[in-house]
C-alpha cells in the first residue's frame, strides 16, 4: 500500500510540474493589418517577436496573424486587443478617430521631421501626459512614421493649387482636415483599401510614407510621387500603437513580464522609428521608373499658413474637454526638438 502512495505522488507530482511547464509556455497571438511580407511585420513585427522568444529562452513565444486573419477591420483592432481576440495588436491611433485625442497632436502639419526621435517624443508625451487614454491596454511602444509623401495617378503636386478639388485618401482625422484646407477633397481609408480604390480610380491619389508602397504595390497604379522638401518638418505623420491586453499581460509570470516589460518603451519606440525610416528608402526604390518632384519649402510655407487653424482647432478641442491644449501642444513640440537633439 505504501509503495502505491509513493508511486500516486510521484506521479501528481509530475503532473503538477508538466502543468507548471506547459503555463511557462505561453504564445501571444499577434494581428495587425498589413501582409506577411509587409516591412512592418519583416522589419519590426517578427524581429520583436524573436527577441521576446530568445530572451525567454522559448517560454514566450508569438503567433502573428497578418492582414486581419483573426477578422474584423483595422479600426477594430483597438477593441479587439482590448476583449481580448489578440494579445497584441499593431495599428494607427487615426484608424478609431477621436478615441484617442489628446496623442492627436503628433498628427497636426509639420510637428514631425525624424521618426526616431519623434517617436521617443510621442513615447515621453504618451506616459507623463495622456496614459489615460490607454487605460484599457498596455502600450508596449507607440511609434510615427517617416514623411508622408503624395502618391497621384495622372499629375504631380507642385502646389495647393494641383490639389483644388482631387480625391485624395488620408490615414487620420487631422490629415483628411488638413488636405482639405489645401484644396484636395480628402477620402478616409486604412492602406489596405488604398490599391482597389485607386485602380478604380475611386481616389486621384493617397498619401503615404514610401514604406507603405510594396505592401500595396502602389507604384504599379501610380505615376507621380510628390515629396515634401526634405529639410522641413514631415506635412504630415500617423501615430501607431503596439499594444498587448491587459489581462494576458497580468496572467504572465513574473519572469515572463520582465521579458516583456525589457522589451517595450522608449527605446523600442525610437528604434521602431528608425525602421520605419530604412524602410521609406527600401520602399521609394520601387518607384524609380516614376516621375518624383520635390514640393519646395517656399510653397510649404502656404501650407503651413493653411494647416494653422488645424493647430488652433486642436488646441480650443481639448482645452473645452478640459485639457490645457495650448501647454500639451507646446510640451509635445518641446519634446520633439529634445529628443532630435539627442540624436
Amino acid at each position: 500500500m505504501n509503495t502505491i502512495r509513493r508511486l500516486l505522488a510521484v506521479a501528481a507530482t509530475a503532473t503538477l510540474s508538466t502543468a507548471a511547464c506547459a503555463q511557462d509556455s505561453v504564445v501571444l497571438k499577434v494581428h495587425h493589418f498589413l501582409p506577411a511580407g509587409s516591412y512592418a511585420q519583416q522589419q519590426f513585427i517578427q524581429p520583436w517577436c524573436d527577441k521576446i522568444a530568445k530572451d525567454s529562452a522559448g517560454k514566450l513565444k508569438c503567433q502573428i496573424y497578418p492582414s486581419m486573419q483573426l477578422g474584423g477591420t483595422p479600426g477594430q483592432l483597438v477593441d479587439q486587443v482590448k476583449d481580448g481576440v489578440a494579445d497584441v495588436v499593431w495599428t494607427l491611433s487615426g484608424y478609431t478617430a477621436g478615441r484617442f485625442p489628446l496623442m492627436e497632436v503628433f498628427e497636426l502639419p509639420f510637428m514631425m521631421q525624424s521618426p526616431e526621435a519623434t517617436s521617443k517624443a510621442l513615447w515621453e508625451y504618451v506616459n507623463t501626459y495622456a496614459m489615460a487614454e490607454f487605460k484599457d491596454v498596455k502600450p508596449i511602444a507607440l511609434h510615427v512614421h517617416g514623411d508622408g509623401v503624395f502618391h497621384m495617378r495622372d499629375k504631380p503636386v507642385r502646389s495647393m493649387a494641383d490639389l483644388k478639388g482631387l480625391k485624395v485618401r488620408a490615414p487620420t482625422r487631422q490629415t483628411n482636415k488638413f488636405l482639405a484646407a489645401l484644396g484636395a477633397t480628402p477620402v478616409a481609408m486604412p492602406v489596405p483599401q488604398v490599391s482597389e480604390a485607386l485602380s478604380k480610380g475611386v481616389i486621384d491619389g493617397a498619401v503615404v510614407p514610401y514604406e507603405v508602397v510594396p505592401s500595396v504595390k502602389i507604384q504599379e497604379i501610380v505615376k507621380y510621387h510628390s515629396e515634401t522638401d526634405p529639410a522641413e518638418p514631415a506635412f504630415y505623420t500617423s501615430t501607431f500603437m503596439f499594444v498587448m491586453n491587459k489581462d494576458k499581460y497580468a496572467s504572465l509570470s513574473p519572469e515572463l513580464k520582465k521579458v516583456v516589460d525589457a522589451n517595450s518603451g522608449l527605446a523600442l519606440s525610437g528604434q521602431i522609428g528608425k525602421v520605419f525610416l530604412a524602410a521609406d528608402a527600401e520602399g521609394k526604390k520601387l518607384t524609380a521608373k516614376n516621375t518624383t518632384n520635390v514640393i519646395p519649402a517656399a510653397e510649404l510655407a502656404n501650407w503651413k499658413k493653411a494647416g494653422q487653424p488645424l493647430v488652433d482647432g486642436w488646441i480650443a478641442d481639448v482645452s473645452a474637454k478640459g485639457a490645457n491644449g495650448k501647454q500639451l501642444y507646446d510640451a509635445a513640440r518641446a519634446l520633439i526638438a529634445k529628443h532630435q537633439a539627442a540624436q
